[in-house]
């Protein structure tokens, strides 16, 4: 990685690569004004607090502050440095960089021993679909998959494959192109004997289900076994290039539908997700035998904030679509669950009953989150009898008073009304009571007889005159080079009062003189602090007059002076006391008239 790239080559990268467009690939964008508004992929967020300057080619949030051009983008979503990010936008722009740099799909550099594992790993997912596809060895488990109502297409659409039923096949097939034993044991796909330090293979005589990542690479397999033989599913361990925390299967396939439907549905598993395929479902993912995490989350949201949950129907099913769906909802998702009949999985409901009744009654039928707990609350509950109802009837309303909308509110009060035979107002007081006796454990408040009828917000603190004026000089000096030197003649030598703000003109300045024009994206790659770009992307975004009047200047530049002379008069303040106390009395009155003089020429 010690080659380096021509400016001229990083500047026709900046030119090439659209902000807009790479930003939507990670973020779901939409368009307010001038600029482009989604949830940030750096932090959480319930309300789009991210914008996207396609104008200026630059974004910044408003919520964390992150902010910069096409290139911090890529190096702070996927922790890669200014290298590896200029490679994998060359790649997406057809720009010949004319360097030797190996980078992966992700953009980073791989070294050696990681390429060779991902190498393994294609050419064992290619062969074992060949051995699944077009060999007699393999006939027995195709004849197996085609019974169990897969089809041909999906077997190569999810490159299913078959390992042989052999001790030391994919050893001796490995060693023979020169992988090492010691690196595919790290890897996953064969294992050491202890007594003798001999390799035999992972996978005998199983369907063989690859796992990829986002970018469609090769990193793991799941193998089924064919009749009786214990685990039923046997999976790749985790390893360097396999972390089931943060992988979704499918995602590689499901991201262009999930985009044009804004909508994914979640499966606990990969074989749902391809009988899911098979009915016509082609935004379906799934974790790899894991709950829900994070990361899975964080990669759903840069696509869709829409989540169809579609786990199996039985207790521990039902289960882990209610934590799933916690953990999505305080994610700012909006969710929705499919619920099928007689505790059935979705592979087991779709033959039973067919494609058509898969997509139609349960993906397209199912509930809202709020309707969903109706039915997760009522489990274990007689409600025929009084104190059971009476506690259902609590639990749904602490959560209706969850709710942000008022209709849904309503909806949910007069269906609760309906079924129970309740006034309406009653449930509406009852739902107040909740409402405040929730906000007072929450915010740790003591019980008190008289709620207030609003709740006040605290007032955001306004930034002081010369941070203001600071900021909207550099704003105009970023967007006109003429002003920047002008600017720097009016300070007459003086710097400004944050020490950030003087950086930034110092770098412009340095920027101006090797640039004849304004240029957002280039300054920001030209500044190498990271605190100091995402400052820039701020300021930037600043709604400022498009022309800088003579008196707007002024006005700015005595601010700037103001603050100094204000923290002169301290300074004068505190000897003024000292000359006091030591009974000083000619030099406290020359203080006290340097004091006077200063605050008049504020």
């Amino acid at each position: 990685m010690a080659e380096r790239i021509a400016e001229e080559k990083i500047n026709q990268i900046r030119q090439s690569v659209d902000i807009v467009e790479l930003i939507s690939e990670y973020v779901q964008l939409k368009k307010q004004g001038r600029n482009y508004f989604g949830l940030c992929p750096f932090h959480g967020e319930n309300s789009p607090s991210f914008s996207v300057s396609s104008d200026k080619q630059i974004y910044h949030c408003f919520g964390c502050g992150a902010g910069g051009n096409v290139f911090s983008f890529l190096m702070e979503l996927e922790g890669i440095t200014f290298l590896e990010a200029a490679v994998k936008l060359a790649e997406k722009a057809n720009i010949d960089l004319q360097v030797n740099i190996s980078v992966n799909g992700k953009g980073k550099s791989v070294s050696p021993e990681l390429q060779s594992m991902l190498d393994a790993h294609e050419l064992l997912q290619k062969f074992y679909h060949h051995l699944l596809v077009n060999t007699k060895d393999g006939q027995h488990a195709l004849e197996y998959l085609l019974k169990r109502g897969f089809t041909r297409e999906s077997i190569d659409k999810f490159q299913i494959g078959y390992s042989l039923n052999s001790w030391d096949f994919v050893y001796k097939f490995l060693t023979k192109r020169d992988f090492s034993p010691e690196l595919m044991e790290k890897a996953g796909l064969i294992i050491k004997r202890e007594r003798d330090e001999t390799y035999f293979d992972r996978f005998r005589d199983r369907i063989m289900f690859p796992i990829f990542d986002r970018n469609g690479k090769t990193i793991a397999f799941s193998g089924r076994s064919l009749g009786a033989d214990e685990p039923k599913y046997l999976n790749s361990p985790e390893t360097v290039i396999f972390n089931k925390s943060k992988i979704l299967y499918n995602f590689h396939l499901a991201k262009p539908s999930i985009r044009k439907l804004q909508q994914a549905v979640l499966f606990e598993g990969f074989a749902d997700v391809i009988a899911a395929d098979r009915s016509g479902v082609e935004n379906g993912i799934a974790t790899m035998g894991t709950s829900l995490t994070e990361e899975h989350i964080t990669l759903i949201r840069q696509n869709t904030q829409s989540i169809t949950i579609c786990f199996d129907s039985d207790k521990a099913g039902i289960e882990a679509a209610f934590r799933a769906g916690n953990m999505l909802t305080d994610s700012g998702c909006t969710i929705k669950v499919a619920m099928m009949s007689d505790g059935l999985d979705p592979d087991e409901y779709i033959k039973k009953n067919g494609p058509e009744k898969f997509r139609k009654e349960v993906i397209g039928a199912s509930l809202t989150w709020m309707g969903f707990k109706f039915l997760y609350f009522r489990r274990g509950k007689n409600l025929q009898i009084e104190g059971d109802r009476l506690a259902f009837i609590e639990t749904i309303l602490k959560e209706i008073s969850k709710l942000t909308k008022a209709v849904e509110k309503d909806h949910y009060l007069r269906q609760l009304a309906s079924e129970f035979s309740i006034s309406l107002e009653a449930l509406q007081q009852q739902l107040r009571q909740v409402f405040f006796t929730e906000k007072r454990k929450s915010s740790g408040q003591t019980p008190a007889v008289n709620m207030p009828s609003a709740i006040v917000k605290p007032v955001k603190k306004l930034p002081k005159a010369y941070v203001t004026a600071e900021r909207r000089l550099i704003a105009h000096m970023l967007r006109d080079r003429d002003t920047a030197y002008k600017v720097q003649d009016l300070l007459q030598g003086n710097t400004f009062n944050i020490d950030e703000h003087q950086a930034i003109i110092t770098y412009l300045i340095g920027f101006y003189e090797e640039h004849m024009n304004p240029d957002s994206s280039a300054f920001l790659t030209y500044i190498q602090d990271k605190n100091l770009r995402r400052m820039i992307a701020d300021i930037e975004m600043m709604s400022v007059n498009e022309e800088l009047t003579n008196q707007e200047l002024t006005d700015y530049i005595k601010q700037v002076f103001n603050y100094q002379k204000v923290l002169k008069i301290k300074e004068k303040e505190v000897e003024l006391k000292e000359a006091e106390r030591q009974s000083d009395h000619m030099k406290a009155a020359a203080i006290a008239t340097e004091i006077t003089q200063l605050r008049k020429s504020l």
